[in-house]
């Protein structure tokens, strides 16, 4: 297929989803509304008659305020602040969904309440006498779009709250409606049709738009060999494991080796062990530390890195785009591809090399760190890292010398330094927004706002992703191969989350390719793709 008529399918079909809509949309109102010869009643009145004379104070106030929450203003208000929002978060994709839904179902209502020019009941309407058609409702089909369309985008698997805020979501177009037929304002089949013509404009949008997927890298690379769990027994209890077995016969393979890691190294001589036994696939179950042990491992080798998240930031999992819940994540890992990643070597004075694979820093981060109580953690999750921070932030700047691939010294006053694989943190915040852990590139941000409003525009510049160039921006960035901190005096380090002490020198290189990790389904996810130019693609993906 050309271009051109690629391009052609591309917007015709959308166009032609949408003009049927609306042409089944009118025609259905005619038929109700000009019924043939022999047409069943559906007995609408009586609904509307009953729900009328049943009114009390109470459901009054309540439908009132229901339809309330679909007026046009409301609907409007919502629909641009979520759209801000989502764009924020760098997800135009979702806010284009929203805005499209809710201005497609708009279109229709308007043109089909002008065609169809349904009375709207004969009782008492609470509303009065409202210059359009009864049929559609406008309020439901509002309601369906943006609501419905917002329990969409925050249905994802292993997010309970999730689950929940998408049940609330999804029951206000069904509270409206209600509200819509106790208020006299519609018969029933015209809060059914809003309902469909809302829903109808999710799907139309939803496949208008291109996928989020971009790069086809073939079909899904089953794991052939023994697979290995390498596990922390701290944070990993035998139902969990339980599940994890069973998620990994349920693919077709031999019950798991179930190998504890330990408190000395964190579990890399029980990978090692994996490794040496046969194993094709070591899932590596627990929080960074774990991780990062298991990759120190595996680097280098041709046997497979699962990261299963089960610790309290997760953050490579994050950023290669794994579900929250451990099972899930082992589940699309199982049933993804594998694909080569970058690693860090970390070393400094008082630090032996070792591995790290998604962030390390110097400074205000590496103290947070250290002073998070694990119980705090395991209770609270990575916002107890959030009570940490407020402790720090009176900490005082230190000065700090920058050398990025041997060029020439760079002097600043920062809070702390971060040098990352990865990009983005906990919430969705991009901390080193062109990092990418495949393009053979080390990220390093500088942090060093001056005063309150350095504080401000720092958060801005997290949040938006946005930078202010010049060394005196308070958020500096530099990319290189090998980037080599040193501090004026000896200053809290970790790296991948866990403290490894203080020190004045933390030097960062890069080991290109060092990792082949499994990444779920079977196209290059965006969570592996940042702003910057990545690597070429050819020879970079392994079945």
């Amino acid at each position: 297929m050309t271009r051109t008529r690629a391009r052609a399918v591309r917007i015709g079909v959308p166009v032609l989803a949408a003009t049927t809509q609306g042409a089944v949309l009118v025609a259905g109102g005619l038929l109700i509304t000009h019924p043939p010869a022999g047409w069943w009643d559906p007995g609408e009145r009586g609904l509307v008659a009953w729900l009328a004379a049943h009114r009390t104070a109470a459901l009054t106030g309540a439908s009132d305020w229901l339809s309330a929450l679909a007026f046009t203003p409301a609907v409007v208000t919502v629909t641009a602040l979520a759209a801000v929002a989502l764009l924020v978060g760098r997800r135009w994709r979702g806010a284009a969904l929203l805005s499209g839904a809710v201005a497609l179902q708009a279109a229709l209502f308007v043109t089909a309440a002008h065609l169809v020019d349904r009375a709207r009941p004969d009782v008492v309407r609470l509303d009065g006498a409202l210059p359009t058609s009864s049929f559609p409702s406008g309020h439901v089909g509002a309601a369906t779009a943006l609501y419905g369309g917002l329990g969409l985008l925050l249905l994802r698997p292993g997010h309970g709250w999730r689950r929940v805020v998408c049940a609330l979501l999804w029951a206000v177009p069904v509270l409206v409606a209600a509200s819509r037929l106790y208020r006299g304002m519609h018969h029933p089949t015209d809060v059914v049709a809003g309902a469909l013509n809302g829903a109808a404009a999710l799907w139309v949008v939803s496949r208008t738009l291109p996928a989020r997927q971009r790069h086809r890298t073939g079909p899904a690379a089953p794991v052939r060999g023994p697979v290995a769990l390498v596990y922390n027994p701290v944070g990993v209890d035998d139902a969990l494991l339980e599940r994890l077995h069973a998620v990994v016969t349920a693919h077709g393979h031999h019950p798991p080796r179930l190998l504890p890691g330990s408190a000395e190294d964190s579990g890399r001589a029980a990978a090692e062990r994996a490794v040496a036994g046969g194993a094709r696939l070591v899932a590596a179950c627990g929080g960074d530390g774990t991780v990062t042990a298991c990759a120190n491992a595996l680097a280098g080798t041709d046997a497979a890195l699962a990261v299963v998240p089960c610790g309290t930031g997760n953050l490579l999992a994050r950023n290669l785009g794994l579900p929250a819940d451990p099972a899930d994540a082992l589940a699309a890992a199982l049933g993804g591809h594998a694909r080569r990643i970058d690693l860090m070597r970390a070393e400094g004075d008082g630090l032996p090399a070792r591995a790290a694979a998604t962030m390390a820093g110097m400074g205000l981060d590496a103290a947070v760190m250290a002073s998070t109580h694990r119980g705090l953690k395991r209770r609270l999750g990575w916002p107890a890292y959030l009570l940490g921070a407020i402790r720090h932030l009176t900490d005082r700047q230190f000065v700090l010398t920058v050398r990025v691939d041997g060029g020439p010294p760079v002097r600043r006053h920062v809070r702390m330094a971060v040098v990352g694989n990865v990009g983005t943190l906990q919430g969705g915040v991009r901390l080193l927004p062109d990092a990418v852990p495949d393009d053979g590139l080390l990220d390093l941000v500088l942090v060093q706002p001056q005063g309150l409003r350095g504080w401000g525009a720092a958060l801005v510049g997290l949040v938006t992703g946005t930078r202010r160039p010049g060394p005196a921006a308070p958020l500096e960035h530099f990319r290189g191969h090998r980037i080599e901190l040193t501090a004026d005096r000896a200053r809290p380090r970790e790296c991948d989350g866990d403290p490894v002490g203080d020190g004045r020198v933390l030097a960062l290189s890069v080991r290109p390719d060092a990792l082949l990790v499994r990444l779920p389904g079977t196209v290059r996810e965006t969570p592996l793709e940042g702003a910057g130019a990545a690597r070429t693609e050819a020879g970079r993906e392994t079945a």
